[in-house]
């Protein structure tokens, strides 16, 4: 079942990241990894899970961030890898040194996406994505478009793709990343550097995922994420500015 899920292999490199609301850029060193040819597809779901799959090369969607985490840990427990997630209730933790099928976190999904490209996009946008200008009422089947020249389909366009992340836990609290835009978004979301984001139990029509595979000599830290970075971010000094969705 899951030796469908194909993976490419990024090599090391380095990624520039931004966050707007706090007006930061900075540089991400990564080391390699592997991550999804393709998102995770209708039929690789439900193969796994069980269900029927109505359309077996669509991108799997209304896939939470915590399911999609679940079935990253199913794939792994399949393939005999040491599953990268615990749980207690549900709060996930990361096993950075486990081997198994996990999340890209968003320097990884950046980086793989962008291809060596600092453009918007790695290519024309009709070329390489389903977006709203195709005029498409669904998510298309993975592959349709061409890739990027790590050989990845849909990136952009088609799904947005959950990350590890969290969106921003200073304003959103456990809203989680996604990355890359949908069919129906027009062209300015359809960007390599734009980020939304959800709360884990959260499932839309045109939000999936695809799988990344990688560990690391390290706790509670890997590939641009640090739980420690996490609650800096979270930290907020004073009352909340107008408008912000106030933390539990």
């Amino acid at each position: 079942m899951t030796a469908d899920i194909e993976l490419a292999r990024i090599d090391a490199g380095t990624v520039a990241l931004h966050d707007a609301r706090r007006k930061l850029r900075w540089s991400v060193d990564l080391e390699p990894f592997e991550i999804g040819v393709y998102p995770v597809t209708q039929e690789q779901l439900g193969e796994l899970l069980g269900e029927t799959a109505t359309h077996p090369r669509r991108p799997a969607t209304r896939v939470s961030w915590l399911r999609a985490i679940r079935f990253c840990n199913a794939a792994s427990e399949w393939e005999g890898l040491d599953p990268a997630y615990g749980f207690d209730g549900e709060q996930v933790t990361w096993h950075v040194d486990a081997d198994g099928f996990r999340l890209p976190t968003e320097a990884e999904w950046e980086f793989a996406c962008r291809a060596g490209s600092t453009a918007p996009h790695y290519g024309p946008l009709d070329e390489i994505a389903w977006t709203s200008a195709d005029g498409v009422t669904a998510p298309q089947d993975v592959g349709g478009k061409h890739p990027n020249l790590n050989g990845l389909f849909d990136t952009l366009g088609n799904v947005w793709e959950w990350c590890w992340d969290l969106l921003d836990p200073a304003r959103y609290d456990d809203y989680r990343v996604f990355r890359g835009g949908g069919f129906a978004d027009d062209a300015w979301s359809v960007r390599a550097s734009v980020r939304r984001g959800g709360a884990p139990r959260m499932h839309h029509e045109d939000v999936g995922f695809r799988v990344a595979r990688g560990g690391f000599d390290a706790t509670d830290a890997a590939q641009g994420w640090s739980a420690q970075a996490d609650a800096e971010r979270a930290a907020v000094d004073g009352p909340l500015p107008p408008g912000w969705t106030p933390r539990r």
